[in-house]
């Protein structure tokens, strides 16, 4: 049986990890309520500007590389995961949601590239047997913008050089702090691929669009950024559904959203 001073060194020593923890927790709230905020900011702006080019993009024949549109034959899955672990499902159900569908890609007949965010994603490939493309870590809890530029800079020179045909982005929605959706979006091209013997959209439904200063301008400036903005917020997103980790250990499992 333990002496009083044995007792009273482990009162001080639990009291002293408690005061710990707390501190940690308080961190944690803090980043937490950080990541939120700017996703939150961001994520009408990254919808709208997505929404109105990928309708300006339907109703237009030419004007930008970004906007050749290939049978796709060669696809990039761009997969976002966090770097570190105890962040609940936030990557099993990525990787679950991922492997799906370069399962479903490759059963299509169709040559499948994957690149990574965050070391889980890569590490996780790996052992798949998968060799990333390309592959960025050591993002999380410091992301800016400058990253979002780095990789749209590569996703854009290899869509452009016909590396691949077709970029699908991964990435985990943030709802609530118990509550994430996984979404798989069709980043490029804009427009669908239309069999051959499809009929054209005739002009009343296409509709009319008046570019100012001129069709040109518009998309090389807006396509690239829209890359940007968009892989920006997956970025913002998966941040905001990792940081739930210390004070929030658990998390309810994510849909799948497919845009």
């Amino acid at each position: 049986m333990p002496g009083l001073k044995e007792i009273k060194r482990r009162i001080t020593s639990v009291k002293s990890t408690k005061q710990i923890t707390k501190a940690m927790k308080m961190v944690a709230a803090a980043k937490f309520r950080r990541a939120v905020g700017r996703i939150i900011q961001l994520r009408p702006y990254a919808s709208k500007m997505h929404a109105v080019l990928s309708s300006m993009a339907k109703n237009v024949e030419s004007g930008h590389p970004l906007l050749d549109v290939r049978i796709p034959k060669k696809v990039e899955v761009l997969v976002f995961s966090s770097d570190r672990g105890l962040a609940g499902g936030f990557n099993s159900n990525i990787m679950k949601n991922a492997v799906k569908i370069i399962k479903d890609l490759q059963a299509e007949g169709k040559e499948v590239s994957v690149s990574t965010v965050g070391k889980k994603a890569t590490e996780l490939f790996k052992r798949r047997k998968i060799t990333p493309r390309q592959s960025w870590v050591g993002l999380s809890g410091r992301i800016t913008y400058e990253h979002a530029q780095q990789i749209a800079t590569d996703i854009i020179e290899n869509y452009i050089n016909e590396t691949f045909d077709e970029v699908i982005v991964i990435y985990t929605e943030f709802k609530s702090a118990a509550v994430q959706s996984v979404i798989i979006l069709r980043l490029l091209p804009f427009k669908e691929v239309r069999p051959a013997d499809a009929p054209a959209a005739s002009e009343a439904s296409a509709g009319e669009v008046l570019f100012e200063p001129s069709q040109e301008v518009v998309f090389e400036r807006l396509l690239p950024k829209n890359i940007e903005i968009q892989i920006y917020r997956s970025l913002l997103d998966s941040q905001a559904s990792e940081e739930p980790r210390v004070w929030l250990p658990w998390k309810t499992r994510p849909r799948a959203q497919t845009i």
